[in-house]
């Protein structure tokens, strides 16, 4: 019984945060025609941060662009690389082809 109790009690507070939520999210920004006019919204001085005044922003370090060409090269040839391996595993397959590393520069 208190399990019960319990769980209605949960299902009520759930309840109520889903139709609070409901209500806020559906709630027109226009304000209505008998309420006072709002006066406009001022930024409050920002204090300096703590340390902020002596960061040093570090220098940029330039990067190198690699020509997609090289890149394309680079992926065929693993390509073809395995593609090899797997055929000469299929011509003469063995338990010592099978577990040899590849001499792909992308495997590690």
């Amino acid at each position: 019984m208190e399990i019960l109790l319990m769980g209605l009690c949960v299902a009520v507070f759930g309840a109520a945060v889903a139709a609070a939520a409901f209500g806020a999210a559906t709630r027109s920004d226009t304000p209505n025609s008998d309420a006072q006019p709002t006066l406009p919204l001022v930024r409050a001085a920002t204090s300096t941060r703590f340390f902020s005044d002596s960061m040093v922003t570090p220098p940029a370090i330039p990067t190198q662009q690699v020509p997609i060409e090289v890149l394309l090269l680079q992926i065929e040839n693993h390509v073809r690389m395995e593609q090899a391996a797997a055929e000469s595993f299929l011509a003469f397959p063995s338990q010592a082809q099978l577990h040899s590393k590849t001499n792909s520069p992308f495997v590690n």
